[in-house]
């Protein structure tokens, strides 16, 4: 019995922080958010309250091409933050709620990583 390799996920992060953008490999399905990955490899995304309540972690998450998005739904934290922080629109969470269409900024401390390859600019 032959089983298919499991593809991992590629999250390239991108910040004028950092001296080069820093591409990794992550784990799909281990429900580590992209908070958690961005510090097991030190990439200094802001962060203070983890919890989803500060907005701190908020970064602009974009599904590469060839990449199908399956991190789609919202936290109810992020759409409150979020939308506070005016980072998206009330448009854009029916729009990811009713018919998966990504937003474009997500809490890294609430985000969980899944399948897709990211683009994480912060």
């Amino acid at each position: 019995m032959r089983f298919a390799a499991t593809n991992m996920p590629i999250i390239t992060f991108s910040s004028p922080k950092m001296k080069q953008d820093t591409t990794v490999e992550a784990v799909a399905g281990d429900a580590r958010t992209l908070l958690s990955v961005a510090r097991k490899h030190k990439i200094p995304v802001d962060f203070e309250c983890e919890e989803g309540e500060c907005g701190t972690c908020a970064v602009k998450v974009e599904v590469l091409p060839g990449s199908q998005a399956t991190g789609v739904s919202l936290t109810k934290r992020e759409k409150i933050v979020l939308r506070l922080d005016k980072k998206i629109t009330p448009a854009q969470i029916v729009d990811a709620e009713e018919k998966g269409v990504p937003p474009p900024y997500r809490l890294a401390c609430q985000f969980v990583v899944r399948d897709e390859n990211l683009l994480v600019t912060f």
